[in-house]
């Protein structure tokens, strides 16, 4: 086992439905989509915004997020591995609360559910009708 898979190991993941319900509920989640920018296709699931995989240390550095709070983290669908390797920084950095959504873009687009288009949002609001009708898995 190297290194990469120890970090990761006890690493959380949510699904889309627990997920949704998240947003949903306006639970108050930092949620990262973690594409380097040379895989970022300029689409971020609505609630989220983008922090590049290789800019999160930067980006705690320049927050002051209590080590507490929930991180969610997805990258473009499962067999990226992008949001894993994310979850493992966050961890290493000391953040207790890091959830991987492995499903990523391709799961939740498959689903229907919103996607922006370079529209970052700072806040985790999408509205009970974006949800409301879809069907998870």
């Amino acid at each position: 086992m190297n290194n990469t898979e120890t970090v990761n190991c006890d690493v959380k993941t949510i699904s889309t439905e627990e997920l949704a319900t998240k947003l949903n509920e306006n639970v108050r989640v930092e949620f990262w989509n973690v594409l380097t920018h040379e895989y970022y296709s300029h689409e971020n699931i609505r609630g989220s915004r983008h922090v590049p995989l290789d800019r999160i240390g930067r980006e705690l550095a320049n927050t002051d997020l209590p080590k507490d709070t929930e991180i969610v983290v997805y990258c473009a669908g499962p067999e990226c591995p992008q949001s894993g390797a994310a979850a493992g920084k966050l961890q290493a950095y000391g953040y207790r609360n890091v959830k991987v959504y492995e499903g990523g873009l391709e799961e939740w687009e498959a689903v229907g559910l919103p996607i922006n288009a370079d529209d970052p949002v700072s806040e985790t609001n999408v509205s009970a009708a974006n949800i409301a009708g879809h069907s998870f898995h």
